[in-house]
């Protein structure tokens, strides 16, 4: 049975930190980790690892090709779906890891056609992405309304599904943050060159479009890590939302990598909390994923509208 079953908002942590006082004593493992524990881990670790990349897709003003990479992956969710499923022994259900390995393709082939747009045939970088988004998306629709209708892909890649997360899904999201985590200590300086000045970047020997490709692998190693949990839509709102928050505050890029991730990781925890409530109070099985992303937003207005009474307070104490 379902430890939280029953709470509310607030039950929901008394549950959670008795549970992780278990856990801390060796009294409870991985495997009797209950749903919404899962979710809590599954989609923590999405919200860390999409302030990561988003952070720099932020500084470098790449968000609309992040846009663009986290709809046109569900072309290669779907294409290798129904290419290799007569070769599937499992009852219809193919690795995750093939999922994996076609959204990392369809990612870097929507880069690599965005910039042959944008540089070969000289079309602006936001009309280049704009006609590769919306072809390869709509490809991605219309192959999901064909052939996947009577599966549980169409819907679980777009929108996700927390309720169905198990255990085994801890797995890739934990290698993908830790890959990005590594990733971003080991070439810090070459990002944070390219971010802020790449024409310096490119003097320096730095080659910042080998370090844009690079980032842009990451980004749709994160989305496709997020397609069960939160759906390759909404992981958008992971990987914009909590740096957009951040930025109100901080200028400082150390400080605003890890305010990001915790104002994401916040997020979750609160949405997962409400999403109980709502199951137990009013009896309302709503998107867990649909939740975090709301909590998202709020805290965003929240932090706007925080910065603004104290930009005013000031002006008030300088003219005062």
């Amino acid at each position: 049975m379902n430890p939280y079953s029953g709470s509310d908002f607030f039950t929901f942590f008394v549950v959670l930190f008795h549970r992780i006082g278990l856990f801390l004593k060796g009294e409870l493992g991985l495997a009797k980790l209950a749903s919404d524990e899962v979710q809590l881990i599954v989609i923590g670790l999405v919200a860390v690892s999409s302030a990561l990349v988003g952070t720099f897709l932020v500084l470098k003003k790449m968000t609309m090709l992040a846009n663009s990479l986290s709809h046109t992956i569900l072309v290669g969710i779907v294409v290798s779906y129904l290419i290799l499923l007569p070769f599937s022994s499992e009852g219809g259900m193919l690795s995750v890891r093939t999922f994996f390995i076609a959204a990392l393709v369809t990612g870097l082939i929507t880069t690599v056609l965005t910039q042959l747009l944008t540089h070969i045939f000289r079309l602006q970088e936001d009309a280049s992405i704009g006609i590769v988004f919306s072809t390869l998306f709509a490809l991605g629709v219309v192959l999901v309304t064909l052939f996947t209708r009577n599966t549980h892909l169409g819907v679980e890649a777009i929108m996700g599904n927390a309720d169905a997360l198990h255990p085994n899904d801890i797995n890739m999201v934990l290698w993908i943050a830790c890959g990005n985590i590594l990733c971003f200590i080991l070439f810090y300086k070459e990002f944070q060159i390219a971010a802020f000045d790449a024409p310096l970047a490119k003097a320096l020997g730095c080659a910042p479009a080998l370090f844009t490709y690079f980032l842009m692998v990451q980004t749709a190693a994160t989305a496709i890590g997020a397609f069960r949990s939160v759906g390759v839509l909404l992981v958008l709102a992971f990987i914009v939302g909590p740096v957009l928050s951040a930025r109100l505050f901080v200028k400082r890029l150390p400080t605003l990598l890890w305010l990001a991730c915790s104002l994401g990781v916040f997020s979750v925890i609160i949405g997962v909390a409400l999403s109980r409530h709502f199951l137990t109070v009013h009896g309302a099985a709503l998107s867990t994923g649909g939740l975090v992303v709301t909590i998202i937003a709020l805290v965003y207005l929240l932090l706007l509208v925080v910065k603004s009474r104290i930009i005013r307070n000031v002006v008030r104490k300088i003219w005062a």
